[in-house]
């Protein structure tokens, strides 16, 4: 099942929201469970660069089923998933992209923020989300 349009207005409104509680501006995309881009917000004065990076992180998180500051993680010199980055034309493997899970446990899209550090990136995309549902998947064994 893919995210409808109304879930993906709902889930960037408090993407929205969560930014400007905290004072950013972000550019946030969300695709559906085919990676395919299926909403895009840019906030009035949210860099031009992070239109990019938010799509890619949300096709990233889509595309692996997890959050890509996990991927990060596993992305590593010496870990099992170093270079993926370089894969699916461009891959970004630090926080602020997240699947989007709903009430079923199912996978139906990502939610990509990119604007502000990392750890705040993370924040409005966790609001973006949760407006839905969750982005918590099943345990899969990549995951430690």
């Amino acid at each position: 099942m893919h995210i409808t349009i109304e879930n993906a207005a709902k889930a960037i409104e408090q993407a929205i929201a969560k930014a400007r509680e905290i004072d950013t501006f972000m550019c946030i995309a969300i695709v559906d469970s085919g990676a395919d881009l299926k909403a895009f917000h840019r906030m009035d004065d949210a860099w031009v660069g992070s239109i990019d990076i938010a799509i890619k992180k949300a096709k990233t998180a889509v595309f692996f089923g997890m959050p890509t500051g996990e991927i990060g993680k596993l992305s590593q010199p010496g870990k099992p998933l170093y270079g993926i980055e370089h894969s699916n034309q461009g891959l970004i493997t630090f926080p602020g992209g997240l699947p989007i899970v709903d009430k079923d446990g199912v996978m139906i899209g990502a939610i990509g923020v990119s604007g502000s550090s990392v750890e705040n990136d993370h924040t409005v995309a966790t609001a973006g989300a949760q407006a839905l549902g969750t982005w918590e998947l099943p345990a899969h064994p990549w995951r430690t």
